[in-house]
């Protein structure tokens, strides 16, 4: 067999199974079977069966047990694993730092307005927890940048889907700085009062509110975040 054919065939079964996921007819923890079973099941070798399951256990789509009993089962999904992954992509591919801050500007209004919806009694500790450990860190700049990641995540988190979540992880791989070099404390201070009023509307239920004014919020920060990179002036007085 040819290597090309080889790969071929090979695509045509990762192509197969995952249009199967799609279509529900496999569902988490079903038995895929062993390589030997996929290669009778395709009429293919093992080694064109071999390569397909490591293909779909890179994709995420199965996991593989080795020894007796094992085989590739259909994974339970963990769109977390990817977010790194999606993120590298992205960084590669040269998208710039205004791209990447009008994506998180959509992303983090919604999960404002749906965390007002759906927040529970749980998701507003945490976010009092959050501004708690950033006001005692305010003096330490950096780790008051990381506690801020973490309470912006925290309220995309209190919106709960799932979606929104793994896309802002994504997103704050490439756009979150480990250490933020412009803030200064007059600036970690005008980001504490913002995140506790954004907590507020959150737990009174005020959507509209919310989503308004993490609106704002992400607009002064693409606006810091774009001067950074260099790609046009920043605002005189932005607020995050």
């Amino acid at each position: 067999m040819l290597p090309g054919r080889s790969s071929s065939l090979s695509s045509q079964i990762v192509a197969e199974v995952r249009d199967a996921l799609f279509a529900k007819r496999f569902k988490p923890g079903d038995f895929l079977g062993t390589e030997k079973d996929l290669a009778a099941r395709f009429g293919v070798s093992r080694i064109v069966a071999r390569d397909a399951l490591r293909t779909l256990e890179a994709l995420g789509i199965v996991e593989i047990r080795m020894g007796k009993g094992g085989g590739a089962r259909i994974a339970r999904g963990n769109p977390r694993l990817f977010a790194e992954a999606l993120a590298v992509q992205l960084d590669l591919t040269g998208v710039t730092a205004a791209e990447i801050m009008d994506a998180q500007r959509a992303i983090e209004t919604l999960g404002a307005e749906l965390a007002a919806e759906n927040a529970t009694k749980s998701d507003i500790a945490r976010l009092r927890q959050l501004l708690a450990q950033a006001q005692a860190e305010i003096g330490d700049l950096d780790a008051f940048t990381r506690h801020s990641r973490d309470f912006h995540l925290a309220v995309a988190e209190a919106s709960h889907n799932r979606v929104l979540v793994v896309q802002l992880i994504s997103i704050e791989h490439v756009s979150w700085p480990r250490r933020n070099r412009t803030a200064t404390p007059e600036l970690a201070r005008r980001i504490l009062d913002v995140h506790g009023k954004l907590a507020d509307l959150i737990e009174r239920g005020d959507a509209g509110g919310a989503r308004a004014l993490m609106d704002d919020h992400v607009k002064m920060i693409r606006a810091r975040r774009v001067a950074e990179h260099g790609e046009t002036q920043a605002q005189e007085r932005s607020c995050c």
